[in-house]
């Protein structure tokens, strides 16, 4: 198997198992209770809470666990919204977020509030002259991702950070597909709040992380107990908070040989993949882009058929987000960035990791090839488009 799909998902590392393991077995205590048999796990979160913020330059008392990216995304939204409610009901965003971010802008919608969703450019990337002229007196929050999921494309955070603060409003960045991935610094990039899930940067699923700067005043999502300073009800899943740090650790370590190797293997599917397969072309930014990632599509070919056949092959590929995988709408991503449907449809998003090796690269794109031209062949549509370019 050719594992290509890292942005959905990737791999639990042997050495974060370990990690996690005698938290499971031996130390399976109730952090939360006071006894010293407790306090192992207890020691444990709290090594990890350091791990988690140092990596993004925060302070350990700034940093919440959470059930995933999904429910930091909905606590920075919904809390956001409740507590500053006196001061505005205005939030803007862009039209490329995770739908996490854009279902729950349409509950907030339908519960009084107004949504400013910002355009970006061809590439991907946020306007910052319409998001700055999108900013009024009621407006209380903005939500950008530091980038994106399917197109990989990195927005300049530290400047939207700027606008922000700027006019007094706060800011959230989801973060999931950024951490751990390209170095963050939320005093630097003036986020005030940030969104991370341990399962896209090789820590185990179930766990992520709201970071939370002091003194912004957003209340409880979950209610009940006390735990996490009585921010975020639920017995913390200590395993779960072990392995995450223990990823965060091993991804703080190899971030800048991991990012040179990843760029060097993504740069050269890129240029395969559009030097050697006809009407094709490159989603996202060339430059300011995820190091692993690699979208494009293919005139002419239906992004379902796509990923069967390269199934079949043994590699694993995605259309666009894991999270859409039932939908048979093209991508609210590619829409955005000015792609017609039929064009949309053909999608393929390849994603790498630092095991890919250049040998299962070159493989795809053989096998890419091949699969493409395929399907072509069956294509009504595309003979048609062949006796319209020859005539």
């Amino acid at each position: 198997m050719i594992y290509l799909d890292n942005a959905a998902t990737t791999q639990v590392y042997p050495e974060v198992l370990e990690a996690m393991m005698p938290y499971f077995t031996e130390y399976y205590g109730n952090p939360s209770s006071i006894y010293t048999f407790a306090g192992e796990a207890g020691k444990a979160v709290a090594k990890a809470r350091e791990t988690l913020a140092d990596l993004i330059h925060a302070n350990a008392e700034e940093i919440y666990f959470t059930g995933g990216g999904s429910e930091s995304d909905n606590w920075a939204l919904k809390a956001t919204a409740e507590a500053y409610a006196e001061k505005g009901k205005h939030i803007i965003t862009t039209k490329i977020e995770h739908h996490a971010i854009l279902h729950t802008c349409e509950y907030l919608e339908k519960k009084g509030y107004e949504v400013t969703y910002v355009d970006v450019d061809e590439y991907g990337t946020v306007k910052l002259d319409e998001l700055e002229k999108a900013i009024r007196p009621d407006t209380i929050l903005i939500s950008v991702m530091a980038a994106n999921n399917e197109i990989g494309t990195i927005q300049p955070i530290e400047e939207i950070g700027k606008i922000a603060r700027k006019y007094g409003v706060l800011f959230h960045t989801d973060a999931v597909q950024a951490f751990g991935h390209i170095e963050l610094d939320v005093d630097k990039m003036n986020i005030d709040m940030l969104s991370a899930s341990g399962h896209k940067v090789n820590g185990p699923k179930g766990i992520g992380l709201m970071y939370i700067r002091k003194g912004v005043k957003i209340r409880s999502f979950i209610h009940g107990g006390a735990q996490e300073r009585s921010r975020r009800a639920g017995t913390l899943n200590v395993p779960g908070i072990v392995g995450f740090g223990k990823a965060a650790e091993l991804a703080k370590v190899s971030m800048e040989e991991r990012i040179a190797y990843e760029t060097k293997l993504r740069d050269h599917l890129i240029d395969r993949v559009l030097k050697e397969i006809p009407y094709s072309r490159l989603n996202g930014a060339k430059k300011d882009r995820l190091p692993n990632n690699a979208n494009f599509c293919f005139r002419y070919i239906e992004g379902e058929s796509l990923l069967i056949l390269l199934d079949q092959k043994g590699i694993c590929g995605s259309s666009g987000s894991a999270c859409t995988s039932g939908s048979l709408d093209p991508s609210h991503v590619l829409l955005a960035i000015g792609l017609p449907h039929e064009i949309a449809h053909g999608s393929l998003r390849l994603t790498l990791s630092e095991k890919t090796t250049m040998e299962e690269i070159d493989y795809t794109v053989g096998e890419l090839k091949k699969i493409v031209e395929r399907l072509r062949s069956m294509s009504p549509l595309y003979e048609d488009f062949l006796k319209r370019e020859t005539k």
